[in-house]
């Protein structure tokens, strides 16, 4: 981890992650991140935040309305049932406010553990857990982090090797390298900065052939 900081803490341009500026549009701006890139979620809710601004607005406002207010992004049309949702679950159980804790974030539709981590990591500075995703799923396998596809047992694995206080950027750090050099299908050994700690790229540059 020390060595993908001293690569990535300098990299967070502004679509490395989605944006917000309130807790509830970090709610908004995960769960529509899911099985879509941040670029799009940001182009989006730049907008989006604009018009509404509370759990109110997403409770009131009619599923077709918010279908073509998210409507180029992936699964559009289920997520925009989870908008509705949220917001309706907000204003009914939590005053319209957004909830400080995992056990009542997930009761949000379309927010499961690994978002309800990062909304507290985020927002409230509480670590409760590594958010595993894609991208973390394939970098911690192939360092020997891990033995397991299942998000919950690589979390655990992750929690175990590494401080509370350094969850958060095991997710960031892994997601960045993730996306620049430890790629599926083909990952760029060669410059990859920890190499000479990956069983993966040990095998990878064994295996590769030379010119």
């Amino acid at each position: 981890m020390r060595k993908l900081k001293k690569v990535y803490a300098r990299a967070r341009v502004p679509d490395a992650f989605v944006l917000w500026s309130t807790p509830l549009e970090l709610v908004v701006a995960t769960m529509l991140s899911a099985q879509c890139t941040d670029v799009r979620v940001n182009l989006v809710t730049r907008e989006l935040f604009k018009k509404y601004r509370t759990a109110a607005d997403y409770a009131n406002a009619p599923v077709a309305e918010l279908e073509r207010a998210i409507g180029s992004i992936t699964f559009f049309r289920a997520k925009s049932r989870y908008l509705q949702g949220i917001g309706r679950v907000l204003v009914e159980r939590f005053g319209g406010e957004v909830p400080r804790t995992v056990e009542e974030l997930i009761l949000l539709p379309g927010v499961a553990y690994k978002s309800a981590n990062l909304i507290m990591a985020k927002e409230f500075g509480v670590q409760t857990g590594v958010a595993v995703d894609t991208h973390v799923t394939r970098v911690a396998a192939r360092l020997g982090l891990t033995k397991s596809k299942n998000p919950i047992a690589i979390a655990a694995d992750l929690e175990a090797l590494f401080p509370r206080k350094n969850w958060l950027e095991v997710n960031e750090y892994m997601i960045l390298h993730g996306r620049a050099v430890c790629r599926a299908p083909r990952p760029k050994c060669e410059e990859c900065p920890v190499r000479d700690l990956c069983p993966s790229a040990r095998l990878y540059l064994k295996k590769k052939p030379t010119k």
